[in-house]
């Protein structure tokens, strides 16, 4: 190529260069609440008795475990145009996810969906519910689902807040459905901790939610505090990224 001019040689050769292959790293934690862990409240089952009495129902707005972890803290990553990986894009639209209706409750308590990925709610008790879903920029869902039933929902839309999900014939029923464009979305588990996984890296903006407390304002975390709003930016690593145990005031769930 010693003949060729030299603009004409400079992009053959970016031509004939590897791919810079995208790099992905884990985004990781643990809410821990301060203070005496409060105990769950009894519910009270007043309807369909025979099924639904027959079950311990515990109010679930603010599970903390025994070693105070906070379970069901929701954590996602806001930024719009983040970039996703391909691979977990493809296992989205071929998995869908589930919302069942089961022992007159709703598990998982909070779930996250991806837009355009098949929301599937069942009904494993032996009584027929309906699932209520209020969302902001979605049409409304109220589907009725007779016993071991079983109906598909679908976003187009991806929501700011987690919409909620209610049984308008038991009421004591409650539940959370995350609606993200993309599948950076998180919910803790039993012991507080959290993980998302696939986060392309550098610099990344995270929202922070709990349903009792709102936006967790002003949390502190390795990588330093949230806003007012519950948004914190963070920085992610190929090695993967610690924002460490994150102490949430006994105080932040008085709302």
């Amino acid at each position: 190529m010693k003949n060729l001019p030299f603009r004409i040689v400079a992009v053959l050769s970016l031509l004939a260069a590897p791919a810079v292959a995208d790099e992905w790293g884990t985004i990781k934690g643990k809410f821990v609440f301060q203070g005496d862990a409060p105990a769950a409240a009894a519910l009270k089952a007043d309807k369909d008795v025979e099924v639904c009495g027959k079950h311990k129902l515990l109010a679930e707005e603010l599970v903390v475990g025994a070693d105070k972890g906070i379970q069901n803290v929701v954590v996602f990553v806001r930024d719009k145009d983040v970039k996703v990986n391909p691979e977990l894009a493809a296992a989205a639209k071929a998995q869908p996810v589930e919302l069942d209706n089961k022992d007159c409750r709703f598990e998982p308590h909070v779930v996250c969906v991806q837009t355009g990925q098949e929301l599937v709610i069942k009904n494993s008790d032996t009584v027929g519910h309906n699932s209520n879903i209020t969302s902001i920029k979605n049409p409304a869902s109220n589907t009725l689902i007779p016993a071991g039933g079983k109906a598909p929902v679908k976003f187009s839309v991806e929501e700011s807040i987690p919409a909620g999900v209610t049984c308008n014939i038991h009421p004591w029923m409650k539940a959370w459905v995350v609606v993200r464009g993309n599948p950076y979305a998180a919910v803790t588990k039993t012991d507080g901790s959290f993980e998302i996984k696939g986060v392309p890296i550098g610099e990344v903006e995270l929202q922070l939610w709990h349903e009792k407390a709102g936006n967790l304002a002003e949390v502190a975390t390795t990588q330093g505090k949230a806003d007012k709003r519950g948004r914190i930016k963070v920085k992610v690593e190929a090695a993967g990224t610690d924002l460490g145990a994150i102490p949430v005031a006994a105080a932040a769930f008085n709302k």
